[in-house]
């Protein structure tokens, strides 16, 4: 650090905050550390009794937390990202829109490996709302070697997509068929296609048709064949995913062609969910926790495929580790660990 007369310090950057007190008045930080020193600045440094500061002495090859955490910031933001100003050597990554976060913890953790670099985001795949802030940047010392700062930079380089982005849901047109012989007879109402529907409706998809089939696999592969027929981007098919001798949805849904990835999740609520793809349409059953679980499989992996992705069963294997679902008395998805 280098001292100097504050009438000295136009372009200096303070080393420590400095408060500012007028009795009666405020008590409070007015200048904080980082705060480049401007002209206008100077009086108000002497009337607050500073005649000399202690100031950035700017050695070659040392950076400013600001820039170090600038740069990682821009290093590191994807699609769908937007930085703040740096504040106190710290840079925030803020979504644009809507959507799902993809975050890459091998690089995210090749760049905390780096002394003195820090990266903290929220857990990968975590939905998110246009506004709110999903990452962020610094780095410790005030001043750091640009060095460090380069090869952080470099590490994340190395990845074909940036480390942090946000995708939106896209908009797809999703048929239901409701299965079950109480329901298709009339002998209950329907409880499963409203959550649907709004479900649908919440990422920004549309209903496109909902049809009803009893226990019989021939009449929910005419439903579903029904569905494809009229442009279906999406199937959801209720019910009957258990292992009892009437249910045969898993067994229609295969019947008809269809690549099943999954049929099973290590996931409470939603164990017994299917998950299958024909001709690339992706083709969902969902067992009845849907109906009164707020939050189930269902969720978490309908959001991944609105986002544009293809699951693989090694996809669904991975949510064991965080699929258990705490069934909190308030819901807090998604700020809880559940699909984590």
């Amino acid at each position: 650090m280098l001292k100097i007369r504050v009438e000295d310090a136009l372009g200096s950057v303070l080393l420590h905050d400095m408060t500012q007190i007028i009795p009666g008045k405020v008590k409070d930080v007015r200048f904080r550390k980082g705060h480049v020193v401007k002209a206008e600045d100077i009086p108000v440094l002497l009337s607050m009794g500073k005649e000399n500061l202690f100031v950035w002495d700017q050695v070659p090859g040392l950076i400013h937390e600001d820039e170090a955490a600038m740069r990682l910031a821009q290093a590191v933001a994807g699609q769908g990202l937007s930085l703040g100003e740096p504040k106190e050597g710290k840079v925030n990554l803020i979504a644009d829109e809507d959507g799902l976060l993809y975050a890459q913890k091998a690089g995210i953790v090749a760049l905390n490996s780096l002394e003195h670099v820090v990266l903290a985001t929220l857990h990968n795949h975590t939905p998110v709302k246009k506004g709110q802030k999903i990452a962020g940047t610094r780095v410790v010392p005030l001043m750091i070697e640009e060095e460090i700062v380069r090869e952080a930079e470099g590490r994340a380089s190395k990845y074909k997509e940036r480390l942090l982005q946000i995708r939106p849901l896209q908009s797809k047109k999703v048929g239901i068929v409701i299965t079950g012989s109480e329901v298709y007879h009339g002998r209950i109402t329907d409880k499963f296609g409203p959550v649907l529907h709004s479900k649908v409706t919440a990422w920004g998809s549309v209903v496109m048709g909902q049809s009803y089939a009893d226990d019989k696999a021939e009449m929910i592969q005419a439903q579903i064949y029904e569905h494809l027929a009229n442009g279906a981007e999406m199937i959801l098919v209720t019910g009957g995913m258990s292992v009892d001798p009437d249910d045969v949805t898993p067994t229609a849904i295969k019947g008809i062609g269809a690549e099943v990835v999954t049929y099973g999740a290590p996931v409470l609520p939603g164990a017994m969910f299917l998950l299958a793809y024909r001709n690339g349409i992706p083709i969902m059953g969902l067992p009845g926790c849907v109906m009164y679980s707020r939050i189930t499989v269902f969720d978490l992996v309908a959001a991944r495929i609105l986002a544009g992705e293809r699951l693989t069963r090694a996809d669904i294997v991975k949510y064991g580790h965080g699929g258990l679902c705490l069934e909190c008395k308030t819901c807090v998805y998604p700020n809880c660990s559940f699909g984590k």
